[in-house]
Protein backbone atom coordinates (compact mmCIF):
# COMPACT_ATOMS: atom_id res chain seq x y z
CA UNK A 1 0.00 0.00 0.00
CA UNK A 2 1.28 3.73 -0.26
CA UNK A 3 2.10 5.67 1.79
CA UNK A 4 -0.12 8.26 3.92
CA UNK A 5 0.35 11.96 3.27
CA UNK A 6 -0.17 12.89 7.18
CA UNK A 7 0.64 16.41 6.98
CA UNK A 8 1.90 17.07 3.38
CA UNK A 9 1.16 19.59 1.25
CA UNK A 10 3.40 19.29 -2.04
CA UNK A 11 1.62 17.68 -4.70
CA UNK A 12 5.43 16.87 -6.40
CA UNK A 13 6.62 15.16 -3.17
CA UNK A 14 3.16 13.08 -2.89
CA UNK A 15 3.45 11.91 -6.15
CA UNK A 16 7.02 11.40 -6.77
CA UNK A 17 7.48 9.90 -2.93
CA UNK A 18 4.41 6.86 -3.42
CA UNK A 19 1.67 8.41 -1.26
CA UNK A 20 -1.64 8.12 -1.52
CA UNK A 21 -3.26 10.93 -3.25
CA UNK A 22 -7.06 11.38 -3.53
CA UNK A 23 -7.19 12.74 -7.22
CA UNK A 24 -9.09 16.05 -6.80
CA UNK A 25 -8.02 17.53 -10.70
CA UNK A 26 -11.09 17.04 -11.96
CA UNK A 27 -12.91 19.30 -9.75
CA UNK A 28 -9.71 21.66 -10.23
CA UNK A 29 -9.71 21.62 -13.86
CA UNK A 30 -13.93 22.69 -13.73
CA UNK A 31 -12.37 25.28 -11.94
CA UNK A 32 -9.78 26.89 -13.89
CA UNK A 33 -11.41 26.43 -17.05
CA UNK A 34 -15.14 28.07 -15.65
CA UNK A 35 -13.40 30.72 -13.20
CA UNK A 36 -10.60 33.65 -13.52
CA UNK A 37 -11.23 35.29 -9.60
CA UNK A 38 -12.51 32.71 -6.98
CA UNK A 39 -12.28 32.17 -3.89
CA UNK A 40 -13.33 28.79 -1.79
CA UNK A 41 -13.45 28.85 2.41
CA UNK A 42 -13.14 25.53 3.93
CA UNK A 43 -12.60 24.58 7.85
CA UNK A 44 -8.85 24.09 8.65
CA UNK A 45 -6.29 21.28 8.04
CA UNK A 46 -9.13 20.34 4.98
CA UNK A 47 -6.66 20.03 2.30
CA UNK A 48 -6.76 23.85 0.68
CA UNK A 49 -2.60 24.07 0.68
CA UNK A 50 -2.22 20.77 -1.25
CA UNK A 51 -5.02 21.98 -3.57
CA UNK A 52 -3.64 25.05 -4.67
CA UNK A 53 -0.40 23.36 -4.66
CA UNK A 54 -1.98 20.92 -7.44
CA UNK A 55 -3.28 23.95 -9.04
CA UNK A 56 0.14 25.22 -9.15
CA UNK A 57 1.44 22.17 -10.89
CA UNK A 58 -0.95 22.14 -13.44
CA UNK A 59 -0.32 25.41 -14.56
CA UNK A 60 3.04 25.26 -14.57
CA UNK A 61 2.73 22.52 -17.06
CA UNK A 62 4.07 19.61 -15.19
CA UNK A 63 1.95 16.78 -16.92
CA UNK A 64 4.04 13.31 -16.03
CA UNK A 65 2.87 14.57 -12.32
CA UNK A 66 -0.74 13.80 -13.48
CA UNK A 67 -0.37 10.45 -14.94
CA UNK A 68 -2.78 8.26 -14.52
CA UNK A 69 -5.37 11.40 -12.69
CA UNK A 70 -8.07 12.81 -14.70
CA UNK A 71 -7.09 15.60 -16.31
CA UNK A 72 -4.08 13.62 -17.61
CA UNK A 73 -5.20 13.92 -21.26
CA UNK A 74 -8.09 17.02 -20.82
CA UNK A 75 -5.54 19.73 -20.40
CA UNK A 76 -2.72 21.08 -22.83
CA UNK A 77 0.10 20.91 -20.56
CA UNK A 78 2.26 22.52 -23.26
CA UNK A 79 1.35 25.75 -22.51
CA UNK A 80 3.32 26.94 -19.16
CA UNK A 81 1.98 29.81 -16.75
CA UNK A 82 4.08 31.72 -14.50
CA UNK A 83 2.64 31.17 -10.94
CA UNK A 84 2.74 34.37 -7.97
CA UNK A 85 1.93 31.91 -4.77
CA UNK A 86 1.62 33.67 -1.46
CA UNK A 87 1.44 31.50 1.60
CA UNK A 88 0.71 33.29 4.58
CA UNK A 89 2.59 30.96 7.53
CA UNK A 90 4.71 32.26 11.14
CA UNK A 91 4.64 34.57 13.22
CA UNK A 92 1.44 36.74 12.30
CA UNK A 93 1.08 38.32 15.81
CA UNK A 94 1.69 42.03 14.92
CA UNK A 95 1.79 44.40 12.11
CA UNK A 96 5.30 44.58 11.93
CA UNK A 97 5.81 40.87 11.67
CA UNK A 98 2.52 40.86 9.14
CA UNK A 99 4.96 43.27 6.87
CA UNK A 100 7.82 41.24 7.17
CA UNK A 101 6.53 37.89 5.89
CA UNK A 102 4.15 39.74 3.25
CA UNK A 103 8.43 40.68 2.13
CA UNK A 104 9.77 37.41 2.51
CA UNK A 105 7.44 35.99 0.38
CA UNK A 106 7.44 38.44 -2.09
CA UNK A 107 11.39 38.31 -2.32
CA UNK A 108 10.84 34.39 -2.74
CA UNK A 109 9.15 35.20 -5.66
CA UNK A 110 10.95 37.32 -7.47
CA UNK A 111 14.02 35.04 -6.83
CA UNK A 112 11.79 31.60 -8.45
CA UNK A 113 10.30 33.53 -11.20
CA UNK A 114 13.84 35.42 -11.41
CA UNK A 115 12.07 38.84 -11.30
CA UNK A 116 12.52 42.34 -9.57
CA UNK A 117 10.60 44.67 -8.41
CA UNK A 118 10.94 48.12 -8.84
CA UNK A 119 9.08 49.27 -5.51
CA UNK A 120 11.24 47.89 -2.53
CA UNK A 121 9.55 49.58 0.74
CA UNK A 122 6.03 49.22 -0.48
CA UNK A 123 4.66 45.71 -0.58
CA UNK A 124 1.29 46.88 -2.42
CA UNK A 125 3.25 48.60 -4.88
CA UNK A 126 5.62 45.50 -5.44
CA UNK A 127 2.85 42.96 -5.90
CA UNK A 128 1.88 45.06 -8.93
CA UNK A 129 5.60 45.22 -9.63
CA UNK A 130 5.73 41.28 -9.29
CA UNK A 131 2.32 40.91 -11.43
CA UNK A 132 3.10 43.42 -14.67
CA UNK A 133 7.37 41.97 -14.76
CA UNK A 134 6.14 38.46 -14.49
CA UNK A 135 4.20 38.31 -17.25
CA UNK A 136 6.54 40.75 -19.12
CA UNK A 137 9.53 38.41 -18.90
CA UNK A 138 7.12 35.33 -19.64
CA UNK A 139 4.54 36.74 -22.48
CA UNK A 140 2.27 34.57 -20.60
CA UNK A 141 -0.65 36.10 -18.38
CA UNK A 142 -0.21 35.53 -14.55
CA UNK A 143 -1.56 33.19 -12.25
CA UNK A 144 -1.89 34.14 -8.81
CA UNK A 145 -2.61 32.03 -5.46
CA UNK A 146 -2.96 33.16 -2.25
CA UNK A 147 -3.33 30.56 0.42
CA UNK A 148 -4.75 31.24 4.00
CA UNK A 149 -5.35 34.90 3.05
CA UNK A 150 -7.80 35.49 6.20
CA UNK A 151 -5.03 33.90 8.78
CA UNK A 152 -3.57 37.55 9.76
CA UNK A 153 -6.82 38.25 10.83
CA UNK A 154 -7.75 35.27 12.16
CA UNK A 155 -4.75 34.67 14.40
CA UNK A 156 -5.19 38.19 16.37
CA UNK A 157 -8.74 37.88 17.49
CA UNK A 158 -7.59 38.06 20.91
CA UNK A 159 -5.66 41.16 20.44
CA UNK A 160 -8.40 43.31 17.94
CA UNK A 161 -6.49 46.22 17.57
CA UNK A 162 -3.63 43.89 15.84
CA UNK A 163 -6.23 41.94 13.99
CA UNK A 164 -7.87 45.45 12.85
CA UNK A 165 -4.67 46.74 11.33
CA UNK A 166 -3.51 43.63 9.83
CA UNK A 167 -7.07 43.77 8.33
CA UNK A 168 -6.18 47.06 6.45
CA UNK A 169 -2.49 45.71 5.19
CA UNK A 170 -4.07 42.72 3.34
CA UNK A 171 -6.71 44.75 2.51
CA UNK A 172 -4.65 47.05 0.17
CA UNK A 173 -2.10 43.82 -0.85
CA UNK A 174 -5.41 42.46 -1.62
CA UNK A 175 -6.36 45.86 -3.71
CA UNK A 176 -4.07 44.96 -6.51
CA UNK A 177 -5.33 42.22 -8.14
CA UNK A 178 -8.17 44.32 -10.26
CA UNK A 179 -5.71 46.97 -11.39
CA UNK A 180 -4.02 44.01 -12.95
CA UNK A 181 -6.35 42.49 -14.32
CA UNK A 182 -5.32 42.60 -18.18
CA UNK A 183 -1.78 40.54 -16.64
CA UNK A 184 -3.88 37.83 -15.16
CA UNK A 185 -4.76 34.60 -15.86
CA UNK A 186 -6.27 32.99 -12.66
CA UNK A 187 -6.41 34.08 -8.97
CA UNK A 188 -7.75 31.66 -6.08
CA UNK A 189 -7.79 32.74 -2.81
CA UNK A 190 -8.34 29.93 0.20
CA UNK A 191 -8.83 30.41 3.78
CA UNK A 192 -11.23 29.92 6.66
CA UNK A 193 -13.35 32.48 6.77
CA UNK A 194 -15.64 34.28 4.42
CA UNK A 195 -15.27 38.48 5.55
CA UNK A 196 -17.62 40.92 4.39
CA UNK A 197 -16.55 42.38 1.11
CA UNK A 198 -16.69 45.39 2.63
CA UNK A 199 -14.32 44.64 5.18
CA UNK A 200 -11.62 42.68 3.47
CA UNK A 201 -12.83 42.29 -0.61
CA UNK A 202 -13.57 46.30 -1.06
CA UNK A 203 -12.96 46.33 -4.86
CA UNK A 204 -12.71 42.45 -5.93
CA UNK A 205 -16.01 42.67 -6.52
CA UNK A 206 -14.96 40.17 -9.00
CA UNK A 207 -14.30 37.52 -7.21
CA UNK A 208 -16.65 34.36 -7.38
CA UNK A 209 -17.78 32.73 -4.22
CA UNK A 210 -17.25 28.93 -4.88
CA UNK A 211 -17.10 27.68 -1.09
CA UNK A 212 -20.84 26.74 -1.47
CA UNK A 213 -21.31 25.70 -4.89
CA UNK A 214 -22.35 22.46 -5.75
CA UNK A 215 -19.59 21.72 -8.57
CA UNK A 216 -17.20 22.43 -6.49
CA UNK A 217 -18.62 21.09 -3.13
CA UNK A 218 -15.76 18.00 -2.97
CA UNK A 219 -13.08 19.84 -3.85
CA UNK A 220 -11.43 19.36 -0.69
CA UNK A 221 -11.87 16.41 2.02
CA UNK A 222 -13.36 12.79 1.02
CA UNK A 223 -15.97 11.41 0.49
CA UNK A 224 -17.63 7.92 1.61
CA UNK A 225 -16.34 6.63 -1.80
CA UNK A 226 -13.23 7.41 -0.83
CA UNK A 227 -13.25 5.19 2.21
CA UNK A 228 -14.82 2.53 0.40
CA UNK A 229 -12.31 2.09 -2.30
CA UNK A 230 -8.96 4.01 -1.85
CA UNK A 231 -8.62 3.76 2.38
CA UNK A 232 -10.09 0.47 2.45
CA UNK A 233 -7.24 -1.71 2.32
CA UNK A 234 -5.88 0.96 5.25
CA UNK A 235 -9.39 0.20 7.35
CA UNK A 236 -9.32 -3.45 7.61
CA UNK A 237 -11.24 -4.41 11.25
CA UNK A 238 -12.93 -1.19 11.09
CA UNK A 239 -16.64 -0.64 11.62
CA UNK A 240 -17.19 2.23 8.84
CA UNK A 241 -20.36 2.90 10.21
CA UNK A 242 -18.47 4.02 13.41
CA UNK A 243 -15.71 5.67 11.40
CA UNK A 244 -18.68 8.08 9.41
CA UNK A 245 -20.77 8.50 12.81
CA UNK A 246 -17.40 9.90 14.29
CA UNK A 247 -15.61 11.85 11.40
CA UNK A 248 -18.13 12.36 8.53
CA UNK A 249 -20.87 15.10 8.06
CA UNK A 250 -19.22 18.47 6.72
CA UNK A 251 -21.12 19.16 4.30
CA UNK A 252 -20.67 22.20 1.43
CA UNK A 253 -24.11 21.03 -0.90
CA UNK A 254 -22.61 17.60 -2.52
CA UNK A 255 -21.49 14.66 -0.64
CA UNK A 256 -21.52 14.82 3.18
CA UNK A 257 -17.22 14.97 4.05
CA UNK A 258 -14.58 13.29 6.08
CA UNK A 259 -11.59 16.37 6.81
CA UNK A 260 -8.74 14.28 5.68
CA UNK A 261 -6.59 15.38 8.76
CA UNK A 262 -9.04 13.07 11.04
CA UNK A 263 -8.94 10.12 8.38
CA UNK A 264 -5.45 10.12 8.12
CA UNK A 265 -4.36 10.41 12.08
CA UNK A 266 -6.99 7.67 12.64
CA UNK A 267 -4.87 5.22 10.39
CA UNK A 268 -2.12 6.31 11.31
CA UNK A 269 -2.70 6.03 15.29
CA UNK A 270 -3.63 2.45 15.17
CA UNK A 271 -7.44 2.79 14.09
CA UNK A 272 -8.27 4.28 17.52
CA UNK A 273 -11.65 6.49 17.78
CA UNK A 274 -10.47 9.64 19.40
CA UNK A 275 -10.14 13.75 19.23
CA UNK A 276 -7.77 14.28 16.01
CA UNK A 277 -8.64 17.04 14.15
CA UNK A 278 -10.45 18.97 16.68
CA UNK A 279 -7.21 18.60 19.00
CA UNK A 280 -5.13 20.98 16.59
CA UNK A 281 -6.53 24.36 17.50
CA UNK A 282 -9.38 25.87 19.46
CA UNK A 283 -9.34 29.38 19.69
CA UNK A 284 -9.86 30.81 23.00
CA UNK A 285 -11.68 33.59 21.77
CA UNK A 286 -14.39 31.40 20.52
CA UNK A 287 -14.98 30.52 24.17
CA UNK A 288 -14.52 33.71 25.78
CA UNK A 289 -17.32 34.35 23.22
CA UNK A 290 -19.70 32.05 24.03
CA UNK A 291 -19.49 32.94 27.46
CA UNK A 292 -19.47 36.89 27.12
CA UNK A 293 -23.00 36.58 25.49
CA UNK A 294 -24.42 33.95 27.13
CA UNK A 295 -25.05 32.19 24.68
CA UNK A 296 -27.69 29.08 25.15
CA UNK A 297 -25.92 26.05 23.59
CA UNK A 298 -28.73 23.90 23.18
CA UNK A 299 -29.34 26.52 20.21
CA UNK A 300 -26.14 24.96 18.30
CA UNK A 301 -28.79 21.53 17.64
CA UNK A 302 -31.06 23.66 15.89
CA UNK A 303 -30.11 26.66 13.86
CA UNK A 304 -31.15 28.05 10.86
CA UNK A 305 -29.40 31.24 8.89
CA UNK A 306 -29.98 32.90 5.79
CA UNK A 307 -27.13 32.75 3.29
CA UNK A 308 -26.31 37.05 3.79
CA UNK A 309 -25.62 35.43 7.86
CA UNK A 310 -22.70 33.40 6.47
CA UNK A 311 -21.07 35.49 4.08
CA UNK A 312 -20.76 37.99 6.99
CA UNK A 313 -18.01 37.51 8.92
CA UNK A 314 -16.49 40.56 10.28
CA UNK A 315 -14.64 41.91 13.35
CA UNK A 316 -15.78 44.62 14.08
CA UNK A 317 -19.50 42.67 14.86
CA UNK A 318 -18.45 38.75 15.51
CA UNK A 319 -21.47 36.28 15.13
CA UNK A 320 -21.00 33.26 16.90
CA UNK A 321 -22.92 31.14 14.54
CA UNK A 322 -20.95 32.27 11.27
CA UNK A 323 -17.60 31.64 13.42
CA UNK A 324 -18.53 28.22 14.45
CA UNK A 325 -19.76 27.56 10.70
CA UNK A 326 -16.98 29.31 9.41
CA UNK A 327 -14.43 27.29 11.40
CA UNK A 328 -15.92 23.81 11.05
CA UNK A 329 -17.60 23.28 14.23
CA UNK A 330 -20.87 24.04 12.73
CA UNK A 331 -22.13 22.72 8.96
CA UNK A 332 -24.65 22.53 6.57
CA UNK A 333 -27.47 19.96 7.17
CA UNK A 334 -30.04 21.39 4.74
CA UNK A 335 -30.31 24.10 2.04
CA UNK A 336 -34.40 25.29 2.54
CA UNK A 337 -36.45 27.55 -0.38
CA UNK A 338 -38.35 29.20 1.55
CA UNK A 339 -42.11 30.72 0.35
CA UNK A 340 -40.62 34.18 -0.57
CA UNK A 341 -37.74 32.49 -2.56
CA UNK A 342 -35.10 33.21 -0.16
CA UNK A 343 -32.55 30.79 0.82
CA UNK A 344 -31.71 29.73 4.24
CA UNK A 345 -29.43 27.12 5.67
CA UNK A 346 -30.04 24.63 8.37
CA UNK A 347 -26.59 24.24 10.40
CA UNK A 348 -25.56 20.92 12.42
CA UNK A 349 -22.97 19.87 14.48
CA UNK A 350 -20.47 17.40 12.10
CA UNK A 351 -20.01 14.33 13.83
CA UNK A 352 -19.18 12.63 16.93
CA UNK A 353 -16.30 14.41 17.64
CA UNK A 354 -16.95 17.95 17.15
CA UNK A 355 -20.10 17.16 19.64
CA UNK A 356 -17.69 15.72 22.18
CA UNK A 357 -15.10 17.72 21.49
CA UNK A 358 -16.65 20.94 21.84
CA UNK A 359 -18.67 20.30 25.06
CA UNK A 360 -15.23 19.23 26.67
CA UNK A 361 -13.46 22.58 25.64
CA UNK A 362 -16.36 24.43 26.84
CA UNK A 363 -16.93 23.05 29.99
CA UNK A 364 -13.09 23.11 30.55
CA UNK A 365 -13.39 26.82 30.17
CA UNK A 366 -16.75 27.34 32.05
CA UNK A 367 -16.27 24.99 35.08
CA UNK A 368 -12.87 25.87 35.81
CA UNK A 369 -12.95 22.74 38.28
CA UNK A 370 -11.68 19.81 35.84
CA UNK A 371 -10.91 17.70 38.58
CA UNK A 372 -14.22 15.90 39.16
CA UNK A 373 -15.27 16.30 35.19
CA UNK A 374 -14.25 12.71 33.99
CA UNK A 375 -16.39 11.54 37.70
CA UNK A 376 -19.55 13.44 36.80
CA UNK A 377 -19.66 12.25 32.77
CA UNK A 378 -19.15 8.51 33.94
CA UNK A 379 -21.87 9.31 36.55
CA UNK A 380 -24.32 10.87 34.42
CA UNK A 381 -24.06 8.82 31.91
CA UNK A 382 -24.63 5.24 34.22
CA UNK A 383 -27.61 7.31 35.41
CA UNK A 384 -29.71 8.05 32.09
CA UNK A 385 -28.17 4.29 31.20
CA UNK A 386 -29.98 2.78 33.70
CA UNK A 387 -33.14 5.60 34.33
CA UNK A 388 -31.58 6.48 37.32
CA UNK A 389 -33.09 9.95 38.13
CA UNK A 390 -32.07 10.21 41.48
CA UNK A 391 -28.63 10.11 40.55
CA UNK A 392 -28.91 12.57 37.42
CA UNK A 393 -30.26 14.86 40.03
CA UNK A 394 -27.49 15.13 42.81
CA UNK A 395 -25.04 14.77 40.17
CA UNK A 396 -26.66 17.92 38.60
CA UNK A 397 -26.75 19.93 41.78
CA UNK A 398 -22.71 18.29 42.70
CA UNK A 399 -21.94 20.08 39.26
CA UNK A 400 -23.60 23.69 40.23
CA UNK A 401 -22.43 23.57 44.10
CA UNK A 402 -18.82 23.81 42.52
CA UNK A 403 -19.57 26.10 39.94
CA UNK A 404 -17.43 29.57 41.32
CA UNK A 405 -19.72 32.03 42.46
CA UNK A 406 -18.26 34.64 39.50
CA UNK A 407 -19.08 32.23 36.69
CA UNK A 408 -22.64 33.03 37.15
CA UNK A 409 -23.76 36.08 35.05
CA UNK A 410 -25.79 38.83 36.52
CA UNK A 411 -28.82 39.63 33.67
CA UNK A 412 -32.10 38.59 33.29
CA UNK A 413 -34.03 35.58 34.18
CA UNK A 414 -33.89 34.32 29.89
CA UNK A 415 -29.99 34.05 30.39
CA UNK A 416 -29.53 32.96 34.22
CA UNK A 417 -32.06 29.64 32.56
CA UNK A 418 -29.96 29.76 29.12
CA UNK A 419 -26.66 29.08 31.56
CA UNK A 420 -28.12 26.39 33.61
CA UNK A 421 -29.49 24.61 30.74
CA UNK A 422 -26.12 25.04 28.85
CA UNK A 423 -24.44 23.30 31.71
CA UNK A 424 -26.56 20.47 31.22
CA UNK A 425 -26.22 20.54 27.66
CA UNK A 426 -22.61 20.31 27.04
CA UNK A 427 -21.85 17.79 29.81
CA UNK A 428 -25.00 15.57 28.09
CA UNK A 429 -23.12 16.25 24.57
CA UNK A 430 -19.85 15.43 25.87
CA UNK A 431 -20.98 12.10 26.54
CA UNK A 432 -21.41 11.08 22.79
CA UNK A 433 -24.96 10.42 23.22
CA UNK A 434 -27.74 11.87 20.85
CA UNK A 435 -29.41 15.18 21.67
CA UNK A 436 -31.96 17.79 20.27
CA UNK A 437 -32.24 21.33 21.36
CA UNK A 438 -35.36 23.48 20.93
CA UNK A 439 -37.08 20.07 19.79
CA UNK A 440 -39.90 21.25 17.90
CA UNK A 441 -43.14 20.03 18.32
CA UNK A 442 -46.88 20.63 17.21
CA UNK A 443 -47.23 22.47 20.47
CA UNK A 444 -44.33 24.17 21.42
CA UNK A 445 -40.72 23.40 21.21
CA UNK A 446 -38.72 21.26 24.30
CA UNK A 447 -36.11 22.21 25.75
CA UNK A 448 -33.72 19.09 25.45
CA UNK A 449 -34.95 15.76 24.49
CA UNK A 450 -32.26 13.24 24.70
CA UNK A 451 -31.84 9.69 23.16
CA UNK A 452 -29.76 7.04 25.15
CA UNK A 453 -30.12 3.22 23.95
CA UNK A 454 -34.29 1.69 24.57
CA UNK A 455 -34.70 5.49 26.45
CA UNK A 456 -36.00 9.06 25.51
CA UNK A 457 -35.32 11.90 28.09
CA UNK A 458 -37.46 15.01 27.55
CA UNK A 459 -36.39 17.87 29.42
CA UNK A 460 -37.94 21.10 30.45
CA UNK A 461 -36.09 24.33 32.22
CA UNK A 462 -37.16 27.03 33.68
CA UNK A 463 -36.29 29.85 36.54
CA UNK A 464 -38.20 30.03 39.76
CA UNK A 465 -40.34 33.02 38.64
CA UNK A 466 -43.59 31.78 40.76
CA UNK A 467 -45.17 30.12 37.07
CA UNK A 468 -46.32 27.21 35.97
CA UNK A 469 -43.48 24.71 36.46
CA UNK A 470 -41.50 22.61 34.44
CA UNK A 471 -42.61 19.37 34.33
CA UNK A 472 -46.47 20.42 34.28
CA UNK A 473 -45.72 22.14 30.75
CA UNK A 474 -44.53 19.23 29.25
CA UNK A 475 -47.60 17.28 30.20
CA UNK A 476 -49.88 20.41 29.55
CA UNK A 477 -48.17 20.60 25.80
CA UNK A 478 -47.67 16.49 25.63
CA UNK A 479 -44.57 17.23 24.22
CA UNK A 480 -44.09 13.19 24.38
CA UNK A 481 -46.34 12.35 21.71
CA UNK A 482 -43.87 13.14 19.44
CA UNK A 483 -41.92 9.91 20.35
CA UNK A 484 -44.61 7.76 21.38
CA UNK A 485 -44.26 5.31 18.70
CA UNK A 486 -40.47 5.06 19.29
CA UNK A 487 -41.22 1.75 21.25
CA UNK A 488 -39.25 3.15 23.75
CA UNK A 489 -39.67 4.51 27.54
CA UNK A 490 -40.16 7.88 27.96
CA UNK A 491 -39.22 9.99 30.98
CA UNK A 492 -40.94 13.48 31.43
CA UNK A 493 -37.98 15.42 33.66
CA UNK A 494 -38.83 19.38 34.50
CA UNK A 495 -35.89 20.98 35.86
CA UNK A 496 -36.19 24.54 38.12
CA UNK A 497 -33.03 26.74 38.92
CA UNK A 498 -32.99 29.34 41.56
CA UNK A 499 -31.16 32.98 40.93
CA UNK A 500 -30.53 32.97 44.84
CA UNK A 501 -29.42 29.61 45.24
CA UNK A 502 -27.34 29.43 41.84
CA UNK A 503 -28.49 25.89 41.83
CA UNK A 504 -31.36 23.37 40.90
CA UNK A 505 -34.36 23.93 42.96
CA UNK A 506 -36.64 21.84 42.34
CA UNK A 507 -36.33 18.57 40.15
CA UNK A 508 -39.24 16.29 38.87
CA UNK A 509 -39.26 13.55 36.41
CA UNK A 510 -42.11 10.86 35.50
CA UNK A 511 -42.31 8.18 33.31
CA UNK A 512 -44.52 8.34 29.86
CA UNK A 513 -45.25 4.62 30.56
CA UNK A 514 -47.81 3.83 32.96
CA UNK A 515 -46.35 0.96 33.89
CA UNK A 516 -43.18 2.66 35.48
CA UNK A 517 -42.86 4.65 39.00
CA UNK A 518 -41.24 7.48 40.09
CA UNK A 519 -41.40 10.90 41.10
CA UNK A 520 -38.66 13.42 42.52
CA UNK A 521 -38.99 16.64 44.42
CA UNK A 522 -36.71 19.00 45.98
CA UNK A 523 -37.42 22.13 48.19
Amino acid sequence: MKKLPIGLQTFSNIINENYLYIDKTKEALELIENCKYSFLSRPRRFGKSLLMDTIQEIFEGNKELFKGLYIYDKWDFNVKYPVIKIDFFGDLRSEEALKRNIFNMLRHNQERLEVECFSTDDFSGCMEDLIKNTHKKYNQPVVVLIDEYDKAILDNLDQMEVAKENREIIKSLYSILKGSDKYIKFVLLTGVSKFSKASIFSGLNMLNDISLDERYGNICGYTQANIENEFLPYLDGVDLDKLKKWYNGYNFLKDDMYNPFDILLFIDKNKIFKNYWFATGTPTFLIKLIEKNNYFLPKLLNIKVDEKLLDNFDIDNLDLEVILYQAGYLTIDEMIITQRESIEYKLKLPNKEVKQSLSDVVLDYLIKDRSNKLLNQNDIFRALQNANLENFKNTLISIFSSIPYTNFTKNNIQIYEGFYASIIYVYLQSLGIDIIGEDITNQGRIDLSVFIEDKIYIIEFKMNTNKDNALKQIKEKNYAQKYINDNKDIYLVGIEFDEKEKNIINFEYEPRQNSLKGTSKII
